[in-house]
């Protein structure tokens, strides 16, 4: 299998709009994360806080993410590879650390500076069921982001861009009036795509966006995510569990384990000449690198 993360040799212009003229370089960092803590305070019955029962869900994390690249991060349930992406959008606020992103430090800004940063970084859930609002049609469930910001041009401004998006993601206009539980879950993971690109991000986090989802329907969102990369000039956090879609998607690969990076390295270094002994185990455990 081809693997579709490397960083592109020329990124067009990178938003995927006539408008834009923000253009991506593939070596610049576009993210820039250093000993990124966080710390869940447990209190014991009757006792308040005992610091031997506090959960270091991230532990002196650090890694960049280039303009344009895929890094993938892999790890069993519990790692703390999830909570890092909610870190990273400020979804958590970290115990310690910084975060610096298009060369501003995120931790340092708030209100309408960061309302404005949010713009420009989305997330896509594990369950896309659960990400959209059940009330809503799909119409209007893209198109929200757009009115909350301003964006779209009008009422016809923001239709055209919506069916725009919805053509992006495989789907055509039938599905505009149509609500969320009429769809497949592979639908709906492709509405809840175009929602993100909604705002024209620079920077998305996935988290385990295919697993729940059949492993037919999950690669062809893989295949799609692949492909929206290339139009839309997109940077990933590609969180995982799986090894080889992490490895199909990823230029770069990170181990986590107990909330720490144990190994990170280019897809092929990982998977042809892993170092650490949890590595090994995560392929050993994997039927497709057995051998």
């Amino acid at each position: 299998m081809k693997r579709a993360g490397a960083v592109p040799e020329e990124i067009r212009n990178c938003s995927g709009w006539p408008e834009s003229d923000f253009c991506y370089h593939p070596l610049v960092p576009l993210l820039e994360v250093k000993n990124l803590t966080k710390v869940f305070v447990r209190t014991t019955s009757g006792f308040g806080r005992d610091p031997k029962h506090d959960l270091r869900a991230v532990d002196d994390v650090s890694f960049e993410i280039r303009a344009g690249e895929t890094l993938g991060v892999v790890g069993e349930s519990g790692s703390g590879k999830s909570t890092l992406g909610r870190l990273i959008l400020r979804l958590l606020e970290p115990t310690s650390g910084s975060i610096r992103f298009d060369g501003r430090d995120l931790l340092a800004t708030s209100g309408r500076e960061l309302r404005r940063l949010r713009r420009e970084m989305q997330i896509i859930f594990q369950d896309p069921f659960s990400s959209l609002d059940p009330r809503m049609r799909v119409q209007d469930l893209i198109a929200e982001p757009m009115i909350i910001h301003g964006e779209g041009g009008g009422s016809g401004g923001t239709d055209a861009k919506v069916a725009e998006l919805l053509r992006a993601v495989g789907l055509d206009a039938s599905a505009l009036r149509r609500y969320p539980h009429e769809f497949s879950g592979g639908q709906r993971q492709r509405i809840v795509i175009a929602r993100a690109l909604a705002l024209r991000p620079k920077f998305i986090v996935c988290d385990e966006p295919v697993s729940a989802l059949d492993v037919s329907v999950g690669a062809q969102i893989v295949n799609l995510l692949a492909q929206l990369q290339r139009e839309f000039g997109l940077t990933y956090l590609f969180v995982s569990h799986s090894m080889p879609i992490v490895r199909y998607l990823s230029a770069r690969i990170a181990v986590m384990h107990g909330g720490k990076i144990l190994e990170l390295n280019t897809a092929e270094q990982i998977t042809e000449n892993p170092q650490h002994r949890y590595t090994k185990a995560l392929l050993e455990a994997t039927p497709e690198f057995v051998g």
